[in-house]
This record gives C-alpha cells, structure tokens and sequence, in this order.
C-alpha cells in the first residue's frame, strides 16, 4: 500500500510572513578575539590572539600547568607578526609570522617564537619548529586583569616592549628596531 500525497492549495499573502524568528539573547564571548599593534619607527609589529578570562580560576599552576608549553591565549595559538627584522635577547628575529608560546613557571618563564603559526592550540607545536626562545622573570601584580592582554610599547624611536598580563602575572621583553 503507498502513501497517498495530498495536495494543499495554500494561499500565501505577500505582506505576511510564513516563518517565524525567535530572537535569541547573544551569547557572551568567553574568550574574544582580539589584536595588539605597534609601531616603533618604520618597524610594525601585530599580534593576534584570543583573550581568556580568570573567570574566579587560578591560572598560572592551575588550569596552566607550570612548566608546559602555552599556546598564550585561548583556541587559535597566537601569533606576532613583524614587517622588519627586530632583536629580542641578543638574537636577531626575521620579519615575519610566528606562533607565540611560552612555557610559564613560578620563577621563569620561556618564550617561544615558532615557525608554526598556524594552529589551534598547542596541538600541532614542535619544538623543532621554535625561531627563538628565551627566559624572563614574571612580575606580580597586585591587581587581576581579568582578560588576557598583550601591549606593544614604544619606549624610544629604536625600542619597545611587548608585555602580556593575565590573572596577577605581567610578562614583559624588549626588543630593538634593525635599521
């Protein structure tokens, strides 16, 4: 026995709507997306990345185990482009495009420049593929900032500084202009 169709004449008025929206309240952004740029001469540094918040976490040997490698920031790995060459520790950085990671501990932290900066997470990150790396100490503060945030500084026409200050740590390096 098949299925019988039925068809129905339906007379459509042109001003009436046949398909109703529900509005949904807007979610908010757990981590938003977000840039940090500089410029210090004609040097022009970008850095892209996703801004978790604390949300009443512990972060740094919390939810960041220290002594992992981070990809500093949330989903996408974050990554700092330069249009020249720059020095950071002594070390000459090629123009171009870098995943950013570091490796956090309560004492010193590492900081990853890597060839690979396309990628979610730290899922994809070798340690053969680090342009650079280098320590610095964090700092202390007594405030939290409560979302993920990267400055770029310019401290005279030749240098600046990159920092990122999340929960109550501030992470910050110089780095100097190539001619």
């Amino acid at each position: 026995m098949a299925c019988k169709q039925e068809k129905k004449d339906t007379d459509i008025i042109p001003e009436q709507s046949q398909t109703k929206s529900v509005s949904k309240p807007l979610k908010k952004v757990l981590s938003p997306h977000v840039s940090a740029t500089g410029i210090i001469g004609d040097t022009h540094i970008h850095i892209d990345y996703s801004s978790p918040g604390v949300r009443n976490r512990i972060i740094f040997g919390g939810l960041l185990a220290n002594d992992q490698v981070w990809q500093a920031g949330a989903h996408m790995a974050t990554w700092i482009e330069t249009n020249k060459d720059i020095i950071i520790d002594n070390t000459v950085l090629p123009a171009g495009k870098y995943g950013f990671f570091a490796i956090p501990s309560n004492d010193e932290w590492t900081v990853i420049f890597n060839s690979n900066w396309n990628q979610h997470g730290k899922d994809d990150y070798n340690k053969n593929d680090d342009v650079l790396r280098f320590k610095v100490k964090p700092k202390a503060s007594d405030e939290i900032m409560e979302h993920l945030k990267y400055e770029v500084v310019k401290t005279n026409d030749k240098e600046g500084t990159i920092s990122l200050a999340w929960e109550s740590v501030l992470v910050a390096f110089n780095f100097q202009c190539t001619p």
